[in-house]
């Protein structure tokens, strides 16, 4: 009888390395450095400005934010404080997360779109508008103005 070649189980995001992929970008540091441009973006802060508070460039905080340099756990963490969220945030809707099926209370996907779109520049700037409006009547008001118009839309 032949010899079985015995294999070990891949763990998550793990894979072969290939010349190919060796210089591509791990899919979860891609995530990672979307979700740190997405806040930081949400509250107008620069690139510039993280780094400074980091001790490190703004080209550093470009190559995270694309995927290129892999955040280490600690830099992650002292992100993480100054963004004010948690570590959590950044791996939220990860590539390889078990499936919504599996994930009991946990918002559906179509909360996905609303985060996206919370970091477009409309909605980062119709986010930082509606946060200026003091009066919480008038903010009802537009909340229901635009539900109104949303439903107009899909008639």
């Amino acid at each position: 009888m032949g010899e079985k070649k015995i294999t070990k189980p891949k763990k998550f995001g793990e894979e072969k390395m290939t010349e190919e992929n060796k210089k591509k970008p791990n899919p979860i540091d891609i995530h990672v450095g979307s979700r740190v441009r997405l806040r930081r973006n949400m509250l107008g802060m620069s690139q510039e400005k993280l780094g400074e508070n980091l001790g490190i460039t703004f080209q550093q905080i470009q190559k995270y934010e694309k995927g290129t340099n892999r955040v280490g756990a600690s830099r992650l963490q002292a992100i993480a404080s100054i963004l004010g969220v948690p570590v959590a945030f950044f791996f939220e809707d990860a590539p390889g997360q078990e499936s919504s099926a599996n994930r009991g209370f946990a918002e559906d996907a179509s909360m996905a779109f609303a985060v996206e779109f919370c970091g477009s520049p409309e909605g980062l700037q119709l986010n930082r508008a509606f946060v200026k409006i003091a009066d919480v009547k008038v903010r009802r008001r537009i909340i229901d103005l635009v539900k109104s118009l949303a439903a107009d839309d899909l008639d």
